[in-house]
């Protein structure tokens, strides 16, 4: 059974309701594994305990956060789910990628610059992508795209590894985005602006 995690604020704007509505199926079609860390509001500690009590053996909720335990748990999973309804940035989803652990994410800020959408059908290797990514916001297109990975990860292994080594390979380093900053600088400086 795959193993999906989610390490983040439980809170709307990281889309963690989503996940949790998702649970269910995961569990019940799919016999996933589900372990959730974080803390935030309220009502998503109480329903992340009640998913974790209703599916004693499959899911997992760990309501607080330990840094040390995130990363042990992005790195031993399968699939990292990461719903945000916006995202500035985000820092998870790279780890992810470094742990050979397939991001799910939604298609917002930063997450579409560092997960490319899987592609099983692009003729170059680079442009099949490092994980799944679905509409912002759409609970409905995060199960999808969840499926997606889960089917993946059933159905086609090879493919599936094949994504893990793409995204553990990806250069994220400071020294790849300086010169993305230094050829910017340079069209801004040199391009004939058009008013």
């Amino acid at each position: 059974a795959p193993l999906i995690v989610f390490v983040g604020r439980l809170s709307d704007q990281k889309g963690a309701g989503m996940l949790l509505d998702a649970i269910p199926h995961l569990v019940e079609v799919h016999n996933a594994q589900v372990v959730m860390l974080g803390t935030g509001n309220k009502d998503l500690e109480e329903r992340l305990r009640e998913m974790e009590h209703r599916y004693q053996n499959n899911v997992r909720g760990w309501v607080g956060f330990n840094v040390a335990k995130s990363h042990h748990i992005i790195a031993a999973a399968d699939l990292f789910a990461m719903p945000s309804r916006f995202e500035p940035c985000g820092l998870t989803q790279l780890y992810s990628l470094r742990y050979g652990t397939i991001p799910v994410v939604a298609e917002t800020g930063g997450l579409v610059d560092t997960v490319q959408n899987y592609n099983p059908h692009a003729s170059q290797e680079e442009e099949r992508g490092t994980g799944f990514t679905f509409a912002a916001g759409d609970g409905w297109a995060c199960g999808g795209a969840l499926e997606r990975a889960i089917k993946t990860y059933r159905e086609h292994p090879e493919s599936f590894k094949e994504m893990q080594l793409r995204g553990m390979a990806q250069d994220m380093s400071w020294d790849v985005a300086a010169e993305s900053y230094e050829q910017v600088f340079f069209w801004a400086k040199n391009d004939t602006v058009f008013c």
